[in-house]
Order: structure tokens, then C-alpha cells, then sequence
């Protein structure tokens, strides 16, 4: 079973996922700070779910991914929808010269796959260098109360025709952290046998002090953060955070 085939089974899987949601979130800001550039950089962009959705918005998207095979995914997706989105295989701790940008996100909690504070600080560092003045920077954590009360030692399925998954999550060696760890049975429609894909995902996050801290020293200001696509103040139950700022 190719990868491909794999990537977009597993996007079957995370059809639930509100990805419009992030998108409403990016246009809200957008409208807030009153940014008109339409240059778009999706980073961690993955198999393209939310490029093709910004591109359909009218956005002039990038998008950019450390995984080849997510990105050969992405590039079908283009196609298909006849979107002309630009994909490179990209580390988004050592970003290259890409271009300026008028929004840069780091969507559907791809930051917390970093694995400590430097790698989170040269992120936004690189992000902060692509981006234009008056330019939008957006993106979005797990918050420490997801990784402690919801994640640690907890266990998620799924199960259809095509496809199976048990996911064990367990309390990782860094504070705030987990390991996932996912086993998929996928039904080979040639053969009606299942193959089986074993995973291990690590994430971390920080408390939102850190993130404003780390953001200040990349050279960003005036931080906004929101909880739960909300676009109020997070509390004490807050899953996912969200980060705008402008670039002054």
C-alpha cells in the first residue's frame, strides 16, 4: 500500500476536523488588522486540506511541508481542484527564502510537534523574516490542559470497512508533553487484507507565557490569544490556543 494512498485515508478519517474553522479565524483577523495582501504561506501544510480551502478563498498560497510524501498528497489535491498552489518540502525551523508573505500559519497544532523551546523560538524567528510589515502571523497549540487532562493515558478508536485505529496516548518525559501512539488496520482493496501502519507522534506544548515570550524574542509584539476558534479569551478549559499578531 503507497504512502499517497494511506495519506488520503487517514484525511477520510479527520473529515470531522473543522478546517473552516481556520479558515473563518485567518479572515476574521485579517479583517481586524485590516491586512489586504492575499500571499499566503501554510506551514506544516500537510496534505493540503486547508491550502486548497485557502486557495478556493482566493488567496495566493504557498504551501509548505517537511514530509514528501504529505506534499505529493497536497500537489494531487491542487490538481484535482485546479488550484495553482506552490508546495515545497520545507523543516519550518530552518525555513529558506521563500518570498514575503502577508499571512503565515502554522495550523492544526503542528507547532507541538517541535521538539523543544529553541526549535519553537527558530520557527518564529524564520516567520518573522518572510513576513511583511503589517503582516498577520497566526497559529494554534494544544493547551497545557489538553496534554494533562484529555490526552495523557487516554485511548481513542475508530473502526469502519476501510479502515481501523486504536491511538494510546501516554504522558511524555518533557513536561507538558504526550507520545501518541496509533496503530491502523487499512483494507487492501486488491487482496481484502489489511495492512498494518504503526505510528508513534510525539507533541509538547508550553503555557502561554512561554509562546509570548519566545514570539517577543523573534521580534513580534501586541500578541492576541484566543481559545477554542472562539475568538474570546481562553480559561482553565481551554483545548486549543490561538496566536495573531501583526508584524510592526
Amino acid at each position: 500500500m503507497s504512502y499517497e494512498r494511506f495519506a488520503y485515508l487517514y484525511d477520510e478519517l479527520m473529515q470531522d476536523v473543522p478546517y473552516d474553522e481556520w479558515v473563518k479565524i485567518v479572515e476574521a483577523y485579517k479583517e481586524k488588522y485590516q491586512v489586504n495582501g492575499m500571499k499566503l504561506l501554510d506551514l506544516a501544510c500537510g496534505t493540503g486540506e486547508l491550502s486548497v480551502r485557502f486557495a478556493q478563498k482566493g488567496y495566493d498560497v504557498t504551501g509548505a511541508d517537511l514530509s514528501g510524501d504529505m506534499l505529493s498528497v497536497a500537489q494531487m489535491k491542487a490538481q484535482a481542484q485546479s488550484m495553482p498552489i506552490q508546495f515545497f518540502q520545507q523543516d519550518m525551523t530552518e525555513l529558506e527564502e521563500l518570498g514575503e508573505f502577508d499571512i503565515i500559519g502554522i495550523f492544526c497544532d503542528s507547532l507541538n510537534y517541535l521538539k523543544d523551546e529553541h526549535a519553537v523560538k527558530k520557527t518564529f524567528e524564520g516567520v518573522y523574516r518572510l513576513l511583511k510589515k503589517g503582516g498577520l502571523f497566526i497559529f494554534d497549540v494544544h493547551s497545557v490542559y489538553k496534554m494533562r487532562d484529555i490526552f495523557a493515558d487516554a485511548t481513542f478508536t475508530w473502526d469502519d470497512e476501510e479502515i481501523t485505529y486504536i491511538w494510546n496516548s501516554f504522558k511524555g518525559d518533557d513536561p507538558h508533553s504526550v507520545e501518541h501512539e496509533l496503530t491502523f488496520f487499512v483494507l487492501d482493496e486488491r487482496t481484502g487484507k489489511y495492512d498494518r501502519v504503526d505510528e508513534v507522534h510525539y507533541q509538547r506544548t508550553y503555557p502561554e507565557a512561554i509562546y509570548v515570550e519566545l514570539l517577543k524574542q523573534a521580534g513580534f509584539e501586541n500578541i492576541e490569544i484566543t481559545g477554542d476558534y472562539s475568538l474570546k479569551a481562553p480559561d482553565s478549559t481551554t483545548e486549543r490556543l490561538f496566536f495573531a499578531m501583526i508584524k510592526s
